[in-house]
């Protein structure tokens, strides 16, 4: 399956979830998702692939585990866009001790608390990390991306396809202060959706 996305910074989630609430959106899914890659040897990064655990713990108590390979990035028609197969599993520590035992090692974390919403055959993902800038993603087919987009409000040269490391560069640059896009990078500080509570 092919995955095609954009992101954008969000100055105002709120402004963002009143436009999608009036434009009949409906919620898929709220609470914390945490990604956490893995690689052996770097032999995925080189070919510009990922291989990924994502647990979605909704703020229902629902718990939703997805592994998934992720092919390299292209960039068509200003579109972000990757070969994606994805499936659940049940039970974290078998997966991990599968992982291991294929020589498969995290390599890299990002934690975040996200609400998505499904809107005009598209998904609209905001995205809270520990500290950074609040994100939105939109996926789905070219048609659909552009519908979300015109009734987010947000213009369309705020979006980009760039990756992750991209936003927290501009972050960091605008603000002076160091990204956390982990728990465990954050240290002692609260993380920003706490701030929604």
């Amino acid at each position: 399956m092919l995955e095609r996305e954009l992101k954008a910074v969000v100055a105002d989630p709120e402004v963002i979830k009143a436009r999608l609430t009036a434009a009949g959106a409906l919620v898929q899914f709220r609470g914390q998702m945490a990604d956490r890659r893995f690689d052996r040897a770097d032999e995925l990064a080189a070919r510009d692939e990922v291989l990924r655990v994502r647990e979605y713990r909704g703020t229902d108590g629902s718990i939703d585990i997805q592994v998934a390979w992720k092919g390299p990035t292209t960039v068509e028609a200003g579109y972000k866009i990757r070969d994606e197969h994805e499936f659940g599993v049940v039970g974290a520590e078998g997966l991990a001790r599968v992982m291991a035992a294929l020589g498969y090692r995290p390599v890299h974390a990002i934690d975040r608390y996200v609400e998505c919403y499904g809107v005009a055959e598209a998904v609209v993902r905001l995205e809270w990390y520990p500290r950074m800038d609040v994100l939105m993603e939109v996926e789905g087919p070219a048609g659909a991306i552009e519908q979300a987009v015109a009734l987010l409000g947000v213009a369309r040269e705020a979006y980009h396809t760039d990756a992750l490391a991209a936003f927290v560069g501009r972050y960091e640059i605008r603000t002076g202060q160091r990204a956390a896009v982990s728990l465990a990078e954050l240290g002692p500080d609260r993380p920003s959706w706490e701030a929604l509570r």
